[in-house]
């Protein structure tokens, strides 16, 4: 798809990034951003305009408990950790050590790493310890959510008994490149499976009255549910 995202003309992804997005980001996003630009798989961060929504999302509930699905390097990873209160916390999740340490030292750098709890493990055994303990049922205030696309409905099941009423959850990736409104023949077969979960999960989330939503084509989809009850 390229780095232009849902937005297909450069020029105007572009002009929102210079416009409404870089000159609010923080330096040291930006240098986390560029340092991540290099990696390998660098595609995979969030995006800087999709972060600058997660911060307001943050701001606007007020933010404090959140929990954090998929970390790579940790560009929204830091951005929520700048963003919550001095003594808020961030449960982050992600099996990939490696790409963690890479944003680690900007983490140092913020002087926010008490406010984070890295857990370098998949999610399912991870959501399955915490439901365990009745305190942190109905206790996180926002849940972010970009890691492997075929269990997207199953953490939803699980954050929706650990996000109280009122708090946040979004999904990153629910428009998959665009492939979610491909036929499957024009899809590559390497996103095929990950296309077909995405679209389950957005007839789910279509569906599912605990929840109100709103799907938005920031960086590569971006879906914002709201616990109701």
């Amino acid at each position: 798809m390229g780095s232009e995202g849902l937005l297909r003309t450069p020029e105007l992804r572009q002009y929102v990034l210079e416009t409404s997005v870089y000159p609010r980001e923080l330096e040291l996003l930006k240098e986390l951003r560029t340092v991540t630009a290099t990696h390998p798989m660098g595609i995979m961060a969030t995006d800087a305009d999709a972060g600058q929504m997660l911060a307001m999302l943050l701001e606007m509930i007020n933010a404090k408990k959140a929990i954090e699905i998929g970390v790579f390097t940790g560009y929204s990873l830091l951005l929520t950790a700048l963003t919550i209160p001095h003594d808020g916390k961030i449960i982050a999740i992600d099996p990939d050590q490696e790409a963690y340490d890479i944003g680690l030292p900007f983490i140092k750098k913020a002087g926010i790493g008490h406010k984070i709890n890295f857990i370098n493990s998949g999610a399912q055994p991870v959501l399955d310890k915490l439901l365990e303990n009745p305190d942190e049922q109905d206790s996180f205030d926002f849940a972010f959510v970009d890691a492997d696309k075929v269990s997207y409905a199953k953490y939803h099941e699980k954050l929706l008994k650990l996000v109280k009423i009122g708090g946040i959850i979004v999904y990153d990736n629910t428009l998959w490149m665009g492939t979610v409104a491909m036929e499957e023949e024009s899809v590559p077969e390497m996103l095929r499976e990950s296309r077909h979960c995405m679209r389950e999960l957005n007839k789910l989330l279509a569906a599912d009255d605990r929840v109100r939503i709103c799907q938005l084509p920031s960086g590569d989809g971006m879906t914002i549910c709201r616990r109701l009850c």
